[in-house]
């Protein structure tokens, strides 16, 4: 166990701070593609003569990609390498961003965008847990929320992008052209991913895993220190020896809970409506009775609160601990969301939903935005940590995709409309506030090793869990 010696020693020259630069980088890029429909879709609307179905489908279409990405980058960061396959979502989010903004068909947006899902799944997958695998258990929360201030960042700076791009024509321009140059703007930040890529290091647990011990030393002992290193190859070997690294393994009893604590709580993650509002927010605005311009001005406002409280999030993940943060948020979110359902229910325009909404969005940002990402990359054993994240991903993409497909048919019809929409995503919250009652462990201040151990112990007759 690594001493307060020890944690003062770390660098963050070398390893450490490209691990950084790649959890922001990556995050960057699926805040950027998560964010940049909002802006484009009215326009998108009127050039190819979407019908709300449709709307709904160009929205989830990037979506539709994310899942068999998620599915497909566990099995295969496990056996390549964690580098490797976020190089190659890198030159998927390149493509991506350069062929979504150049289609002719709505059928070619289509595919351009399921290829930058295709990089979304797998490096939202794969991004956490190279993350986990690289930091010291002491910053861990806080390195893993680089990775929720990256999305954030490219939500909040994809707004700016959008309402820049708008500003250039008027709303004729723009259904023929300024969409394409939203999109397409994509293609820069991933080409700082790929950049950092090509300097940044393998994961030292993979390394151990794969045989080749020597390099996951190096790379410990820059991060840490001899010491750091030899403890860490210890613990990683102890519990490796204990693993046959099987994807079954994950349905039996040993890792059953932390099993259905990850799929859930990335379900709840979703289901509490998030991406309806990030996807959605000008529709959201309009519908409560504001002009496009000052939609665009309450998304901005949306994406600096979302911003500002991820440093929140940052600051206590690993001093209040997970658990804590997400009983916190979930009770504000719950309480936010009914306020939301309220205003539409007694239509309220103006300044009173955006508070609501904005309170929302914070208590989303320091507790159901970063955590879940975090827990789940702590709360599996090496060997099958990959495909494990391939199945927590899988869910939050699956979940994803089910509301934004669904909140404009939902939004848009008479019998259900905003109200009872915001109050079906507070529903869920509160579901996700009495599971993390129930279900959900303390892991700060623990090593990965450790974690694994207790699931094992709690897997025992009258054992009890983290």
């Amino acid at each position: 166990m690594a001493t307060m010696e020890n944690l003062n020693s770390f660098r963050w020259s070398g390893s450490l701070a490209l691990v950084a630069l790649v959890a922001v980088f990556g995050g960057f890029l699926f805040g950027y593609d998560t964010a940049v429909i909002n802006g484009a879709n009215q326009y998108l609307k009127a050039h190819f003569t979407l019908t709300s179905v449709q709307e709904g489908t160009a929205g989830a279409s990037a979506i539709v990609g994310c899942i068999p990405g998620a599915m497909f980058a566990g099995f295969l960061s496990d056996r390549l390498g964690r580098r490797k396959v976020l190089f190659l979502c890198g030159i998927l989010y390149a493509a991506s961003g350069i062929l979504s903004a150049v289609p002719r068909t709505f059928t070619g947006f289509l595919a351009a965008r399921f290829m930058s899902g295709l990089g979304i799944g797998a490096s939202s997958m794969i991004c956490p847990v190279y993350i986990a695998e690289m930091a010291p258990k002491a910053w861990r929360g806080r390195l893993g929320s680089l990775f929720q201030f990256g999305i954030v960042s490219g939500i909040f700076v994809t707004l700016f992008i959008n309402a820049r791009v708008q500003g250039l024509g008027d709303d004729a321009w723009n259904a023929s052209s300024g969409w394409r140059w939203m999109l397409g703007a994509e293609a820069l930040p991933a080409l700082l991913l790929l950049a950092v890529l090509l300097r940044v290091r393998e994961s030292p647990r993979w390394l151990v895993q794969a045989g080749r011990e020597s390099e996951a030393r190096q790379i410990l002992e820059d991060i840490g220190g001899v010491a750091h290193a030899r403890d860490e190859i210890a613990a990683v070997r102890e519990v490796l020896g204990q693993e046959e690294g099987q994807f079954t393994e994950l349905f039996g009893e040993r890792f059953r809970r932390p099993l259905i604590v990850a799929v859930l709580l990335m379900a709840f993650s979703q289901f509490s409506g998030i991406n309806a509002i990030m996807y959605y927010s000008t529709k959201i605005f309009t519908t409560a009775g504001t002009g496009v311009k000052d939609s665009f001005t309450a998304s901005a406002i949306v994406g600096l609160v979302n911003l500002l409280f991820t440093f929140v999030a940052m600051a206590f993940v690993d001093k209040a601990g997970r658990r804590a943060l997400l009983l916190v948020g979930l009770t504000a979110q719950v309480i936010a969301l009914g306020a939301v359902g309220a205003m539409f229910h007694a239509g309220v325009q103006g300044i009173g939903l955006l508070i609501a909404v904005i309170a929302f969005i914070a208590a989303f940002a320091v507790a159901l935005g970063p955590v879940p990402w975090i827990l789940c990359s702590e709360i599996f054993p090496t060997k099958v940590r990959g495909r494990a994240m391939s199945v927590a991903t899988f869910t939050i993409w699956s979940a994803c995709y089910i509301v934004a497909q669904t909140f404009p048919v939902l939004n848009d019809s008479p019998q259900i409309g905003p109200a009872k929409t915001f109050w079906i995503y507070a529903a869920c919250s509160l579901l996700g506030l009495l599971f993390v009652l129930a279900m959900v462990p303390e892991t700060k201040g623990r090593s990965l090793e450790e974690i694994e151990s207790s699931w094992s112990a709690a897997s025992k007759p009258g054992a009890e869990t983290a």
